[in-house]
């Protein structure tokens, strides 16, 4: 039931039962009442409950047997009844939906609303006044139209009723209608005089509660896009999962990072960055209304999100993906990195909403990281699932920092915790990875090095890169007394915005050639890491060797941190790569050195 069949119905009960009490004529009592308005008025939770006080307050003030406060529709030219109080006629309703007059029949509202020459003042009509002079100011027009609403106080039982304009900011707004029946007395100019005060002081009241609803809107609303922002999603979010937690109801969240923003704004200005985070907001609203239900968001920056309730996770995903196609089609930007959760999925019990957002925010990262197309969904991926270790670490680290019942921390605090260029800690994750293993069910278990040389290096390699956030990690192998060096190990976890398409060509060119010999006396740098050293490149630095470089730019890179290392097997060597998300890597090289000569120094073998 909405807010506005609620009040319907308990106005309904109490309209019926109304009884025509003696107007207040006493000057005291009348101030005491205008006072009493004022403070009801501004006690209301909104518009529509400051207009309902308003009409019951006049009401009783003037003796009214039923209040009416209407607003005038300038769009389409009618007045529209918003409330009714008190004894209704047949047709009346306490809320109508769609009770409306030509705002024509009211000549005299509309000249005293937009006149600038006089106050706004009630007037009244009764039911068998014969009109044959249009009041001072008002068109001709107004003799028929008064003789018409004559005849429809007589059809409603009623013998005269007293308008009064009500005007907001200098413009007119509407006005309050009382009636009175047959039996009572015609409304004094005393009346009309005092309905002028309360019409006044219901629009003072009008203006407050209005003030409150922007203050409101603004402190649940994004002042860019429209959508809602965090603090809404919180709200909604927490009443979702006590839903879930009750009935079962499938509550999912999808993360949305707009790709691209920083360089646009760099290049184009924050104008044109605004401009397509608007247009995002536009595209995630539109998408949202395919759930119904759910609550589009902008969270901050370039993040967004999408709450959904009571569809089911397949549906989502559903929208999701078009989501991520259609913003590949926005004329600026570069698509949107898009990461769900959803109760729907096995992804484990969600007892709080940091839970189910972090979710989120760890499928989303593994989505920015890849560049991927379509949407990460947190408990779809191979076990042990990356995105649920993702989120499971940062939510251990958030524990230790704040205590189980602690605030609420930092959601996004994962990137933190699992990607550092710190040199003790790559050396711990790293270690710690090379001492690791799983069991069959992704339980953690303490295990020795990995026997084959390959399999320690790639350890090293992959940890490494995803603590630096890397690009891509390649693995090469020299034989005993060879100069040429093959790749026998490499990961892409990105493609780069290199020239063209240079990032694809590159991982393209090791699936299709991945037993590529390179001839080290044509990259001095690499020769020297091979037999032990180490070294980080920049793209453009000056004094790098030309062939170095090359590589870099080819693949569409900013820069490499490379390290070797030799055991009987042969020469070995981990190369690293970066872009502009990549860590910085100065200061990576002796650590990566150390790592390698640990992951050479077991059992030697050569590569398969």
């Amino acid at each position: 039931m909405t807010h506005r069949a609620e009040a319907r119905d308990t106005l309904g009960g109490k309209a019926q039962r109304a009884v025509e009490a003696p107007a207040v004529t006493d000057p005291d009592e009348r101030l005491r009442a205008v006072v009493e308005l004022a403070q009801a008025m501004a006690a209301a939770q909104s518009p529509l409950e400051a207009v309902q006080v308003a009409a019951g307050r006049a009401r009783k003030v003037l003796g009214a047997a039923m209040a009416a406060v209407s607003v005038w529709d300038r769009e389409s030219g009618r007045l529209r009844v918003l409330v009714n109080h008190g004894d209704l006629a047949p047709g009346e309703e306490p809320l109508p939906e769609d009770e409306s007059y030509p705002v024509a029949d009211f000549p005299e509202v509309v000249n005293f609303l937009d006149s600038q020459r006089r106050l706004p003042r009630a007037w009244v009509q009764t039911a068998e006044e014969d009109v044959t002079e249009a009041p001072e100011g008002a068109p001709a027009q107004s003799v028929t139209f008064a003789r018409e609403r004559a005849a429809g106080l007589r059809r409603r039982g009623r013998s005269c009723c007293l308008v009064a304009p009500i005007v907001l900011h200098g413009r007119a707004w509407g006005e309050l209608y009382l009636a009175r029946t047959e039996d009572s007395p015609v409304f004094s100019a005393g009346d009309t005089d005092f309905a002028t005060l309360v019409a006044a002081q219901i629009s003072a009241g009008l203006a407050q509660t209005e003030r409150l609803e922007d203050l409101r809107r603004l402190a649940f609303t994004d002042p860019l896009t429209g959508l809602a922002n965090r603090r809404a999603v919180d709200g909604r979010l927490d009443a979702a999962l006590e839903e879930h937690r009750r009935s079962g109801a499938v509550v999912s969240l999808v993360v949305c990072d707009v790709n691209g923003l920083k360089r646009i704004n760099d290049l184009h200005g924050h104008e044109v960055g605004d401009r397509l985070l608007e247009r995002f907001g536009g595209l995630l609203s539109l998408c949202g209304a395919m759930l119904p239900g759910s609550i589009a968001a902008r969270l901050g920056g370039d993040e967004f999100c999408l709450l959904a309730e009571g569809q089911g996770a397949d549906e989502v995903v559903r929208v999701a993906e078009d989501l991520c196609v259609r913003a590949l089609e926005l004329g600026e930007g570069e698509g949107v990195a898009c990461g769900i959760a959803s109760t729907g999925d096995p992804i484990g019990p969600v007892t709080t909403a940091d839970r189910l957002f972090r979710l989120a925010d760890a499928a989303q990262y593994r989505a920015k990281a890849a560049r991927a197309a379509r949407p990460v969904v947190a408990g779809r991926g191979r076990a042990p699932d990356a995105v649920l270790q993702l989120a499971d670490a940062a939510d251990s680290a958030n524990r230790a920092r704040n205590g189980r019942n602690g605030r609420r921390g930092d959601r996004r605090r994962f990137r933190g915790a699992l990607h550092s260029a710190d040199a003790g800690q790559l050396l711990a994750a790293v270690l710690a990875e090379l001492d690791a293993g799983h069991t069959a069910d992704g339980r953690p278990v303490r295990v020795a090095h990995p026997a084959d040389t390959t399999g320690r290096l790639v350890a090293v390699a992959e940890t490494t890169s995803r603590m630096l956030d890397a690009v891509a990690w390649w693995v090469s192998y020299v034989p005993p007394g060879a100069r040429g060096m093959r790749t026998v190990r490499y990961s892409v976890h990105r493609m780069t915005r290199g020239p063209g398409t240079a990032g694809a060509e590159a991982q393209r060119a090791l699936n299709e050639a991945p037993d590529a010999v390179f001839d080290l006396r044509s990259y001095p740098l690499t020769d020297r890491a091979v037999r032990g050293d180490a070294f980080v490149l920049r793209t453009g630095s000056q004094g790098n060797e030309p062939a170095e470089e090359a590589m870099l730019v080819v693949g569409g890179y900013r820069g490499m941190v490379a390290a070797g290392a030799t055991n009987p097997a042969g020469g070995w060597l981990i190369e690293i790569f970066a872009d502009e998300s990549t860590l910085p890597l100065a200061g990576v090289g002796p650590v990566l050195r150390a790592l390698v000569a640990v992951a050479v120094s077991g059992p030697a073998s050569p590569p398969d």
